[in-house]
């Protein structure tokens, strides 16, 4: 078992650092964690691109673009470098994911149509945080609201509605049916069947 205690570990050893970039980035976006395989995979692209910043880090600092092979790559201090900018390179991803940065300059010189963002139900509530909802469920019925926190999954998940309202037919008569104790409201999304997002406040508290 001296293989498994060498070269493994050495691999992994390789690899942690670009394990816990794409650990950060997953935890941190709502794109769908992918299977072993495509986690391997992306590991791996963490880690070679890491490893290419810390030799330039490396080389702009210490004047030495083979700082691992110079002072060994189990050394902690090399270790703990390179986890350092794994971190550095994961949180930069996700701003750059989180904000449709590369995509949305990638449009504006019509190289794609596509956003960084995991579906259209995400870039919905994503490009719209101020505004306000009408939530279709069941039996036709309808709320009016803030959504305060929204699910980034149509599937699974609750909305969380402040200054929630039933609407009824006559839009006048729906002020005040969700109780003025109500703070918020949380709803299943399973149970929602279409959004409305609205441009401008649909309904005004009546003053005290």
């Amino acid at each position: 078992m001296g293989w498994v205690s060498s070269e493994v570990v050495d691999m992994l050893t390789f690899l942690l650092p670009g394990f816990l970039a794409a650990k950060i980035f997953y935890s941190l976006t709502s794109h769908p964690v992918p299977g072993v395989f495509d986690r391997i995979i992306h590991a791996l692209i963490f880690t070679m691109v890491g490893r290419a910043l810390t030799a330039s880090l490396s080389s702009f600092f210490l004047g030495d673009s083979t700082i691992d092979e110079s002072v060994g790559w189990n050394n902690g201090y090399v270790l703990l470098f390179n986890f350092v900018v794994a971190v550095i390179l994961a949180v930069a991803s996700v701003l750059i994911v989180n904000n449709d940065i590369l995509h949305g300059c990638l449009r504006r010189i019509n190289v794609t149509k596509e956003t960084s963002y995991p579906s259209e139900w995400y870039r919905a509530f994503a490009q719209r945080p101020d505004c306000y909802v009408i939530l279709h469920m069941d039996e036709q019925r309808r709320l009016y609201g803030y959504p305060e926190e929204w699910p980034s999954d149509p599937n699974k998940g609750h909305f969380r509605i402040a200054e929630a309202e039933w609407l009824t037919d006559d839009v006048a008569d729906a002020n005040g049916l969700a109780g003025t104790d109500v703070s918020a409201i949380l709803v299943p999304a399973t149970q929602v069947k279409m959004v409305e997002f609205l441009s401008t406040k649909m309904i005004e508290k009546p003053k005290e």
